[in-house]
């Protein structure tokens, strides 16, 4: 059979995990981040689905998106048991959708993008919604995650002191070590003490429903920017549910949010703000000093797709 036409030209596009971890930095994550989250605003978002493999322990997303011009499906994996063969638990992969034919046209593994894309959120959270003056951060997690997160706030906050929460005290002393490393200013410490010092609060971590919340609501000093990285699933959850009742609460996709993000334990009544209408100015977000803002970031689909297309534009490559 002979095939013309589109399809006849059409050549699958495969894009290395080792291609775009090149390629991926704070600034084009950054970027990317403002692109994707000024298009919430007036473009359709669509929710994501968060199930498991074939062994339960086993979590993989599914986040579509579209756009004017692409449309296309991140898929996010989560392995715990990848440490054994000496591979990062997470992973992700972005299929690119051939607008005229509808097949797959591009593959791109972003498992180190990714990285940057989360915590590109945050670093855009905390530039729109923190004090000026916010110098010092504390992060719950000791995964590889939070080294990303602390370099993205970093970029939008002269951050002068790092206190790192973990488990346990030598995971704590490790990641602070890994982040002196990099040249921040980094130290472990215990949950109340980083709350109470704390300008901004970044929880990066897999904590679920059926433990303890990460720290205390009241541990939370009046004036705080808190952003939740890691629940992005339903029965995960980092905060203490009573901190929803002091904070202006602040999300990617507010359906989404309640469904799988932090806010799945908020109150019914709490009024979730998209991010991308304070982005764009048509709310206001922090309105004094002394509010405490929450971002609770479940992650969309747009973000990384405005995320590929920036790589494929570096890449000089087009679609």
């Amino acid at each position: 059979m002979t095939i013309t036409g589109p399809a006849a030209a059409r050549r699958l596009l495969y894009i290395t995990e080792e291609e775009t971890a090149a390629q991926a930095d704070e600034e084009l994550a950054l970027e990317a981040a403002r692109a994707a989250f000024a298009a919430t605003v007036d473009g359709a978002v669509f929710s994501g689905l968060a199930v498991h493999g074939s062994d339960p322990r086993n979590r993989f997303t599914l986040k579509p998106s579209a756009s004017a011009t692409h449309a296309g499906v991140k898929i996010g994996t989560y392995w715990p048991g990848n440490e054994e063969h000496g591979l990062p638990r997470h992973h992700s992969t972005l299929l690119l959708l051939d607008q005229t034919i509808g097949r797959v046209a591009a593959v791109m593994e972003l498992g180190a993008a990714n990285a940057y894309r989360t915590a590109a959120a945050d670093a855009l959270a905390v530039d729109l919604l923190a004090r000026a003056d916010a110098t010092t951060v504390a992060v719950f997690g000791t995964g590889h995650q939070a080294a990303y997160e602390v370099a993205a706030v970093s970029r939008v906050r002269p951050v002068g002191e790092v206190l790192v929460v973990g488990r346990t005290a030598e995971s704590a002393r490790r990641m602070a070590m890994t982040l002196a490393a990099r040249g921040h200013n980094a130290r472990g410490a215990g949950a109340e003490e980083a709350c109470g010092r704390a300008d901004v609060i970044v929880t990066a971590t897999t904590a679920r429903a059926d433990t303890a919340p990460l720290f205390e609501a009241a541990w939370v000093r009046p004036g705080t920017h808190v952003s939740c990285m890691g629940a992005d699933a339903p029965g995960k959850r980092e905060l203490p549910p009573e901190l929803f009742a002091r904070a202006r609460v602040f999300c990617d996709l507010p359906e989404q949010a309640r469904r799988m993000g932090e806010s799945q334990h908020a109150p019914a009544g709490t009024v979730l703000t998209p991010l991308g209408e304070v982005l764009t100015q048509r709310t206001a977000g922090r309105s004094d000093a002394s509010d405490i803002t929450v971002f609770d970031s479940s992650g969309i689909g747009l973000q990384d797709l405005y995320m590929g297309l920036a790589l494929l534009k570096k890449m000089d490559i087009s679609l």
